[in-house]
């Protein structure tokens, strides 16, 4: 008979066994093997000899009345043609290359830097009262505007009213624009490209 040691030890040795054996697959799980399917291409399609021809229709004629006598088309008559001299001159000098030599680049006048002025009516830190003013003036008929156009942080509104080519105009109107908004309004030159 063998001891309890022994039987403990067999014992010991058969669980371990069946743990090593079979807590693997208990504890993986079911696995998923994933295969790409792919379809086959044929490398040459089958061709067949039956070929089906459809028919095509008949034309169908349609019966036409005709005038009994002949028509008269009366077509404007064509005008005589020009003749134009070919000189040997000519011939040369179509066939010589086009030289084209490019213009100097030139500043722009003096004088269009001055040729529009603006009434500037006030500086504001608020958009809001700038815009509110200018829909008043524009309200009133005045052309107004405020700038820039897309403010960003820290930029002031300007409000002017204008542009316009005629200086006496706009300083005509500083007193009216003085009574419609209560701002005492100057009269500055217009700059295009830095309104």
């Amino acid at each position: 008979m063998a001891s309890k040691f022994q039987s403990r030890l067999v014992g010991t040795i058969i669980l371990v066994a069946i743990g090593v054996i079979f807590l693997p697959d208990l504890f993986d799980g079911k696995k998923q093997h994933y295969q790409e399917q792919f379809a086959s291409i044929p490398l040459q399609p089958e061709i067949t000899d039956e070929v089906e021809y459809e028919t095509i229709p008949a034309p169908e004629f349609a019966e036409v009345d005709l005038p009994p006598e002949p028509v008269t088309v009366v077509i404007d008559e064509p005008q005589p043609e020009q003749q134009v001299e070919v000189t040997a001159a000519a011939i040369e000098a179509a066939n010589q290359p086009l030289k084209v030599e490019p213009q100097p680049v030139t500043e722009p006048k003096v004088g269009n830097q001055d040729s529009a002025w603006v009434v500037q009516l006030g500086v504001f830190r608020n958009f809001d009262n700038a815009n509110q003013l200018v829909e008043r003036l524009r309200k009133a008929g005045y052309q107004a505007h405020v700038f820039p156009k897309q403010p960003q942080q820290g930029d002031l509104a300007r409000v002017v009213v204008g542009p316009d080519v005629s200086k006496q105009k706009l300083s005509g109107d500083i007193k009216k624009l003085e009574e419609l908004t209560g701002l005492k309004g100057r009269l500055v030159r217009f700059n295009p490209l830095n309104p």
